[in-house]
């Protein structure tokens, strides 16, 4: 015998099929590769919610430095406080420069030639030829994509391997993009060319390592190229824990000479 069915139990029955459906599309599940569509905002949300948020760390960390004509290897000790303090002291067998980077002030020196620079970021961004503040510095670091994936709109670049978005709004000064990986939602590279001319800035992410349950970069690939020069910086992270106290002596010795930009 058929049942008959009424319009009520349609109704009860049509409302439970649109929440499952729209339950399917709260979030982008992680696949081996890029799914050829995926809602970008949901997308983004996915990014940011694997991003790195921590209050403190410090690491160990062993950077390489090339530029064509010479090469480096310097032993660095890191230390982070999340939006107040980013500390460098590098060492060649012996201690040789020391870095203080906060939200409104950058201090060094560097122990050959005796000099020293207390300002604000255009030290660092004179190197990097880059417009970054503090929370873009401790983003890269973090291995987080430096603009606010939830906020701001993306167009999406088809790709093989990786999500790779570009903001909708264009940067005057710069235009990032990112790589993601489909799997984890980490980053994988951003890169940053300014607008008419051939500079620009790549920074990667080849490997990442988890340590009570954070996750943070492993390695790091930085590239700088001005248009003509090539300077490539790789840091491996040796060394990482979690202090909840961290001190960052940092005092310019006498004598030494302001670096003037």
């Amino acid at each position: 015998m058929k049942k008959n069915i009424s319009l009520r139990s349609l109704f009860t029955l049509f409302v439970m099929s649109i929440f499952v459906l729209s339950c399917k599309s709260v979030a982008v599940l992680p696949t081996k590769e890029p799914l050829a569509k995926v809602d970008v905002k949901l997308l983004g949300k996915e990014i940011d919610k694997a991003s790195t948020r921590i209050k403190t760390f410090r690491a160990r960390v062993k950077a390489e430095y090339k530029d064509g004509k010479q090469q480096h290897q310097l032993s660095l000790n890191l230390r982070m406080e999340s939006n107040k303090t980013l500390w460098l002291s590098a060492s060649i067998l012996v201690p040789i420069a020391k870095l203080l980077i906060t939200p409104t002030r950058v201090g060094f020196y560097e122990k050959f030639q005796k000099t020293y620079y207390d300002g604000d970021l255009s030290f660092i961004n004179e190197q990097l030829g880059t417009t970054f503040s503090f929370s873009d510095l401790q983003n890269v670091l973090l291995g987080n994509p430096i603009t606010d994936m939830t906020s701001v709109g993306f167009d999406r670049i088809d790709h093989p391997q990786y999500y790779v978005l570009v903001p909708k709004i264009e940067n005057d000064q710069f235009r990032p993009t990112y790589f993601f990986d489909p799997n984890t939602f980490r980053l994988k590279e951003q890169r940053f060319i300014v607008p008419g001319s051939s500079q620009s800035l790549s920074i990667k992410y080849p490997k990442f390592q988890k340590m009570e349950g954070k996750t943070l970069p492993k390695e790091i690939e930085i590239s700088v190229f001005d248009g003509s020069n090539l300077v490539q910086i790789r840091l491996d992270f040796i060394r990482t824990d979690f202090p909840k106290n961290l001190t960052v002596p940092f005092s310019i010795p006498n004598g030494y000479k302001k670096l003037s930009l």
